[in-house]
């Protein structure tokens, strides 16, 4: 009995249970080490047991089960920053002081702002003390100095600030989606206030980076324009910082948004063409062993080249674990190969589990090995064009249909022409990247290329046209699709049990076909009766008012905007797809509002309020009335007091003084975020 006969798909659904669990429900430490360690004892003393028997006991495999979902567990507290001892929020100088000596490494160049770099930084030291933990650097846009460079290490004096959470509901969370990479504060500074102490690298990454960086320079002395050199440096090099924001939402509209981040896609258009390149070693002696071990070395060489992003990690990963299975031709079913690399993946970065990318890659690989071979049998290509058309339209198809539950859950929106975009562009794409690697091997050398890259730029000139011509068809893309998560643990059901009925048709398949109908006719019947909590919600909106009084599924707005760009204003739009809301309306702001037995009074810039016969729980403040809150709080003694985003951040310090001195709760939305009136 060997354990690795277990079946490992099991193991990484455990594994993975573990991590949720523990990051949902914060099971201790102690028990997820004390659990894990005795069942591992648990499993040697059963395998000395039974070692002799022809199959293991049921107990052995329960036991197998529970030790490696308390690994899960047991793997989320390891990579838990905040466990460590030297963590920076772990010492009372962070919590005392408003502005630290801080020494700061760069360990990533994120896409920068109008108003700042940004930068993902290793925190080295905290006035002096030797801390560890990672936080988010905002440098002040400064054209005149050059961007700090990975691995350099800087000293600043500033103080660590919390993420902000959004300030309206339904919003996207950055804050939740640092926290899921461990980064928990910003720092704000200016290129003025930073001493550089090294500039030179002290690791791989940095030294990627400076290799990267020379690539780079040597690119620009090509004749390749600029935008060529972005998407170059975006398909190769996984820098996508300077794509300009129009390119990314063409590509985004024609749903081939994922051909600029280098992924599984790209990993395995490169493995590929390794493959064909390292086919004449299969003729020696263990060739197909030194085969694998070069591939490898390139795949990862390159990962390593293309900065370690989790999309770059995770994809090469996956297909270093298909090149072993795939080279050394051992009996494995490819399941269990994407398992393993999931398991993998998961020891060594447990939060990946959350990444919207991580899901859609696996879940796109899972559908084309399971649908593509379903779909390709349909029709019988005669001519080699015709069998690469038909292939890439059914691989399409196949990786579409499987990420379609989640890509709208998610985002919100299906591009229909999709298929067209990705049916033009992807069979071309390999040859880009062989272009691509083309390029900058003879740039490297200094070897004329004018045929290399004039090629090189007709063929992303078509891939841009492509795109650009798919994103036009805007009657094409579906947006604002409401989806719960039950649909789409239903609509997968639906899809895994509809398509194993079409291989083989039997009572019990067509039973579990039949339960995933009636359980997305379930999840409708749910969302449509599933009126929510009536609520009247007071947005934030710089320099303006916006409310919203949410009825059932509908919604009225109050504002002071412009009617004919209201219905575009992106919380609004968060809001109500994320609520379900079937209708909406928009009226004027009124001065008296009644929302379940409770009073709202609003007053605004003329300061001029009436005492109503219902005494008020709540008063909103907005467009900087000039009044004296102190009166206003004796004549009418509300509850609360709200300041929307429409007044002056002087008058709110000076309320909030107010309220202060009379205990009264404040409510600004620039600092607090949404007010919400429920029952």
């Amino acid at each position: 009995m060997k354990l690795l006969n277990f079946p490992i798909i099991k193991l990484t659904v455990c594994l993975s249970l573990g991590i949720i669990a523990s990051y949902f429900y914060n099971i201790p430490f102690q028990l997820a080490a004390s659990a894990t360690f005795g069942g591992i004892i648990l499993l040697i003393t059963l395998h000395q047991i039974t070692k002799h028997q022809l199959e293991p006991p049921v107990s052995f495999g329960i036991a197998t089960l529970c030790t490696t979902f308390f690994l899960g567990v047991l793997t989320y507290h390891l990579h838990n920053q905040k466990n460590f001892k030297d963590h920076y929020s772990n010492f009372t100088k962070y919590e005392q002081t408003a502005s630290s000596l801080l020494t700061l490494r760069i360990r990533e160049s994120l896409k920068p702002n109008k108003y700042n770099e940004k930068y993902v930084v290793d925190i080295l030291t905290l006035d002096s003390a030797p801390v560890s933990g990672t936080a988010l650097l905002n440098v002040a846009a400064d054209s005149l100095s050059p961007p700090l460079n990975i691995d350099e290490i800087i000293l600043v004096n500033a103080s660590l600030n919390e993420i902000p959470p959004p300030l309206n509901p339904n919003q996207f969370n950055y804050k939740a989606y640092l926290e899921k990479q461990y980064i928990y504060h910003q720092i704000h500074t200016t290129t003025k206030e930073i001493l550089s102490l090294s500039s030179q690298p002290h690791s791989m990454v940095g030294y990627a980076a400076l290799i990267r960086g020379y690539i780079s320079n040597q690119l620009e002395n090509t004749k390749l324009p600029k935008e060529d050199l972005t998407i170059l440096s975006a398909l190769l090099l996984g820098q996508r910082q300077h794509i300009s924001q129009e390119t990314y939402e063409q590509f985004t509209k024609a749903g081939a948004v994922h051909i600029l981040a280098i992924s599984g896609l790209h990993v395995g258009i490169i493995l590929i063409l390794l493959n064909f390149l390292f086919r004449p070693l299969n003729h020696f002696s263990k060739g197909r062993l030194f085969k694998t071990i070069l591939t490898i070395l390139i795949l990862w060489s390159f990962a390593i080249i293309a900065g370690l992003s989790p999309s770059v990690t995770r994809a090469v990963t996956m297909f270093s674990v298909i090149s072993i299975a795939m080279n050394l031709k051992r009996t494995s079913n490819i399941y269990n190969t994407l398992a393993i690399s999931v398991f993998i993946i998961l020891l060594f970065k447990p939060l990946l589990l959350f990444d919207v990318g991580f899901q859609l890659s696996y879940v796109a690989v899972i559908s084309i090995v399971a649908i593509q071979p379903l779909l390709y049998k349909r029709y019988s290509p005669k001519t080699k064009l015709d069998k690469l058309i038909w292939n890439t339209f059914t691989v399409t198809i196949a990786a579409q249909f499987g990420v379609l539950p989640l890509s709208i859950y998610y985002f919100h929106q299906f591009p229909i022409l999709f298929i067209i975009s990705n049916l033009l562009v992807i069979p071309i794409l390999g040859l880009i990247l062989g272009l691509g690697i083309i390029t900058i091997i003879l740039t490297l050398l200094k070897t004329p290329i004018n045929v290399v890259t004039d090629v090189f730029h007709l063929m992303v000139h078509y891939m841009q046209s492509v795109i650009h011509w798919t994103a036009e068809k805007e009657a094409f893309i579906i947006e604002d699709i409401p989806i719960s998560s039950l649909m789409v643990i239903a609509f997968y059901l639906f899809t895994i049990s509809s398509f194993r009925l079409g291989t083989k048709i039997n009572f019990s398949r067509l039973s579990w076909t039949l339960a995933s109908v009636i359980l997305i006719q379930t999840s409708f019947i749910l969302n449509n009766q599933n009126t929510g909590q009536d609520a009247f919600v007071i947005f934030h909106k710089s320099r303006h008012s916006l409310l919203g009084f949410h009825k059932n599924k509908q919604l009225v707005i109050h504002h002071d905007l412009d009617s004919t760009t209201i219905y575009q204003e992106k919380l609004l739009k968060n809001y109500t797809v994320k609520n379900f809301i079937s209708s909406t309306d928009e009226d004027r702001i009124k001065n008296l509002y009644t929302i379940n037995n409770k009073t709202l009074l609003v007053v605004d810039s003329l300061g001029i309020f009436k005492i109503p016969k219902l005494q008020p729980q709540y008063v909103l403040l907005r467009n900087s009335p000039k009044i004296n809150l102190k009166r206003l709080i004796d004549s009418i003694h509300p509850k609360h007091i709200i300041a929307d985003g429409s007044n002056y951040k002087s008058y709110i310090k000076i309320w909030e003084s107010t309220c202060k001195k009379e205990k009264l709760p404040f409510h600004p939305t620039g600092e607090k975020g949404a007010f919400i009136i429920t029952n």
